[in-house]
């Protein structure tokens, strides 16, 4: 305290060295404490002020309009809450007031109490709302929304441009908005994976129109004060070199697939995480991809061009900084352009999405540069393409079991399609370029949205495939609790004998009383194919009874296919065994959805 000038403080001399008194010889832990004890009285006693100034305004019908920057944000993966935050941060540096708030805590009918919000919304998979922000996607479009005439606006839409319905829920979220009334303050802006720039330049806009929108009603007199994280020096902008310690095949010698257990050392990186974060791992490109994309387009892979102002051969921007395999809408647009296509002119018209959503689906940028031939220069080349993102991965451990150590689970892909081989980006990167001592580069992503209940709640894991890698740091994670919670996992995936992931721990979590049940579905040992959501259907009443008893339910995997008959199997379940009619088990699965008991990590 002695080093900030008492001139700066809202405090006269004898109330400073009172402060002063109390705070002297805490510890670090102690002053945390005090600093949100503190934020806690500040901000009651601004409710009360608020309501004893209100008078009979408590009962007029016009709601109460608050004059603050209100941000709210919905994302599946946490780039939306990192964004979010960060434009909070900036406008209280200005002097502003500002709240960073995740549409799944907020409540919709509150909207009408706004004057100035700023949406961060990603979209998710095929034009779907995030997790996070299903309910109030559902209220904004419903005819429940009211009339938003004295609300003021700005949209960030996070996306990815290899799906079709790029940046959709934003554009919804903007297009509603509107429609409701509210005025746009600032240009609503659609970001790709390389978000970075766009969002920065986004929230300068938005920080710039506050001293207009809010003035000095809502500017703060007095430093905003807040607790001190201890936070690791790496992240996405300084990714950490972890080194591997394991790279263990953990399928069998006749399984159609490569499915990698990878443990990674944290040790000194100052990284930590949460059963349901993610891994997300920056990797190179399949080096014999490059080699392709060159000959097909007679390029020099010594030729020298720029990366966002960076100079390099063009083989290494090829190699470790453009996106060289998923298709994405820009490179699409860019290169029917240079092919002079009219197939793919057609396809790219809004009225044929279909035909569209199959073809992103299918195809790689090879395929594309094989089928539709162009010729392009290697700046052309570099244009066209975007920057290549880290991949992410469901951490498939418990840092309370595993110190200093995060697992993943990664099954390589790799796939014959139009006469050639392809090859997935991190995936193969790791499963085959990657040995163990050698390090990858890493950082962790925060995944609030899916996190394990208290320790006396019952918990369903659904999980086939590699969907199972965060259900395997849930088991760790209540094992070191000692939680009295029971556990029942679903696993599927196609022969038991080959494709039964992490099978001996389950059998040892079984044996020990940590796994109460463990139910099972191998879709190809049998005529008819059986999966998970077939055991959902099998074992109905069981599972009604868990959910009667407060269980939380969780998913994991195919977002494009799983996910949803998984959906409609439990939906089954509470008609048949609730007694429910349609309507009402469609809401019941909302509910349990907002109370966090029905939890998805689908992609």
């Amino acid at each position: 305290m002695s080093s900030v000038p008492a001139s700066i403080l809202p405090l006269d001399n004898e109330q400073a060295n009172k402060l002063q008194t109390a705070v002297s010889g805490l510890s670090s832990q102690q002053l945390q404490w005090v600093s949100g004890y503190a934020a806690g009285l500040a901000a009651a006693s601004g409710q009360a002020m608020t309501a004893a100034n209100s008078g009979s305004a408590i009962t007029a019908t016009n709601p109460v309009i608050d004059e603050k920057l209100s941000v709210l944000y919905g994302s599946q993966t946490g780039n939306g809450e990192e964004i979010a935050q960060a434009l909070v941060k900036q406008a209280e540096a200005q002097g502003f007031a500002a709240q960073a708030i995740s549409l799944a805590d907020y409540k919709p009918a509150n909207l009408k109490r706004e004057s100035l919000v700023s949406f961060v919304i990603s979209t998710h998979g095929e034009g779907d709302p995030p997790d996070d922000a299903e309910i109030f996607h559902e209220f904004l479009l419903s005819k429940k929304a009211p009339k938003l005439d004295h609300l003021k606006y700005s949209v960030l839409a996070l996306g990815d441009s290899s799906y079709v319905n790029f940046c959709q829920t934003g554009r919804e979220f903007d297009a509603r908005l509107a429609e409701l009334g509210a005025t746009q303050f600032a240009a609503t802006t659609e970001c790709d994976l390389d978000y970075d720039e766009a969002a920065a330049l986004w929230a300068e806009r938005v920080v710039k129109e506050l001293p207009d929108l809010i003035g000095s009603v809502g500017a703060a007199n007095s430093p905003v004060l807040r607790a001190v994280e201890n936070v690791s020096a790496f992240d996405k902008q300084n990714p950490f070199p972890a080194e591997v310690l394991v790279n263990q095949k953990i399928t069998g010698g006749d399984s159609s697939k490569d499915v990698r257990h990878i443990e990674l050392s944290l040790e000194g990186s100052g990284l930590s995480y949460e059963p349901g974060d993610s891994l997300a791992v920056v990797a190179d490109n399949p080096p014999q991809l490059v080699a392709e994309i060159l000959a097909e387009l007679n390029l020099d892979g010594d030729l020298d061009v720029k990366v966002k102002g960076d100079g390099m051969k063009l083989s290494d921007a090829l190699n470790r900084k453009l996106e060289i395999t998923a298709i994405n809408l820009g490179f699409l647009r860019a290169w029917t352009l240079a092919a002079n296509s009219e197939e793919l002119l057609k396809m790219l018209d809004e009225n044929e999405q279909s035909a569209l959503t199959d073809f992103v689906d299918k195809y790689q940028i090879i395929d594309v540069i094989r089928q539709f031939p162009a010729a392009v220069d290697a700046d052309q080349l570099v244009a066209m393409l975007r920057p290549l993102s880290a991949r992410s991965y469901s951490i498939a451990s418990s840092l309370n079991a595993n110190p200093d150590e995060v697992h993943i689970t990664v099954a390589a892909v790799r796939y014959d399609a139009f006469g050639s081989k392809h090859w997935g980006a991190a995936s193969t990167h790791l499963a085959d370029r990657i040995a163990e001592g050698e390090t990858v580069s890493v950082f962790i992503e925060r995944n609030k949205r899916f996190r394990l209940p208290d320790t006396d709640v019952p918990v369903v894991m659904i999980g086939p495939g590699t969907g199972v890698a965060p259900f395997r740091a849930f088991v760790e994670e209540r094992v070191e609790q000692g939680a009295s919670g029971e556990n029942w996992l679903i696993f599927g995936d196609r022969n038991f004998d080959s494709d039964f992931l992490y099978q001996l721990e389950w059998q040892r979590h079984l044996k020990q009383g940590n796994l109460q049940r463990l139910d099972t579905a191998f879709s190809r040992d049998q005529r008819k194919k059986l999966y998970v959501q077939d055991r959902i259907r099998e074992n109905g009443a069981e599972l009604y009874r868990w959910i009667e008893k407060g269980a939380a339910i969780y998913v994991c995997g195919d977002a494009k296919h799983m996910a949803g008959d998984v959906n409609d199997a439990l939906l089954s379940v509470l008609e048949s065994h609730g007694e429910l009619d349609s309507e009402q088990s469609t809401q019941m699965l909302k509910d349990l959805r907002a109370v966090g008991r029905y939890q998805r990590d689908v992609y």
